[in-house]
């Protein structure tokens, strides 16, 4: 019998992961090239690689801003608010005491934030160097090196994350929740207790603000509520 299977993340959840995720390798890529001399000698298209980092970072601007505005109405609004939570189980799990992470452990959530925080000053930082170019009363001597800057962190950042969602025996599981949407629930038992808590688990779930995780049918679909509460096996959705 396949093992039980839940919900933990929606399908904005997942797009807005992964238009970041692409739009942050061609960035990468291609300011690498800009970046280092002698990929910028071997590549020998500067303006056609200087095009390309442009629009990648026009699109992901774009499709980001899209996904928040369609996704705060479709729970990504309650995803934020998680994520922007820090309680004393929180901390303990941070400090290696324990602690009873919810669907979000306290690392997620500080690389969540370290994200935003990095894609913003990349935003900014990258339109005055494209704007100084155009309008020398724009062109700040520092802003190059804080576009640097911000590099040399995200390659850190992304180096830990990948370590983490492909490496690591005990957390690489994660990774089929960002690509197909849910994850085993005794992984989730095991990582995330609070959202997911055992039968026997003493523990009474803080606050109760955490999103409860939806359980999947045999067949691997969500069951839909009657309008008397009970499921419908008939139907089912998958909630974006």
């Amino acid at each position: 019998m396949p093992p039980e299977q839940i919900r933990r993340f929606s399908r904005t959840e997942r797009a807005l992961h992964w238009v970041h995720a692409s739009a942050f390798f061609v960035l990468l890529g291609s300011g690498l090239v800009l970046y280092l001399p002698r990929l910028s000698e071997l590549v020998a298209r500067r303006q056609l690689v200087k095009d390309v980092h442009l629009y990648t970072a026009l699109a992901w601007a774009v499709l980001i801003a899209l996904l928040l505005l369609l996704g705060l109405g479709c729970g990504l609004r309650e995803t934020i608010r998680e994520l922007e939570r820090f309680d004393g189980e929180d901390l303990r799990w941070l400090f290696g005491r324990g602690g009873r992470p919810a669907r979000f452990n306290a690392g997620q959530k500080l690389n969540a934030i370290a994200t935003a925080a990095l894609a913003t000053l990349f935003a900014v930082s990258g339109f005055l160097l494209w704007y100084g170019e155009r309008d020398t009363r724009f062109r700040l001597a520092n802003t190059i090196l804080l576009h640097d800057g911000l590099m040399y962190v995200s390659l850190v950042l992304l180096a830990g994350h990948l370590y983490l969602s492909l490496i690591h025996p005990a957390t690489r599981h994660a990774l089929r929740g960002i690509t197909r949407g849910t994850v085993d629930a005794k992984w989730a038992r095991r990582h995330h207790p609070r959202w997911v808590p055992s039968a026997d688990d003493p523990h009474v779930r803080a606050e109760g603000g955490d999103r409860e995780p939806e359980r999947l049918l045999e067949d691997g679909r969500l069951p839909v509520l009657r309008d008397g509460g009970g499921p419908d096996v008939a139907a089912a959705r998958d909630r974006s």
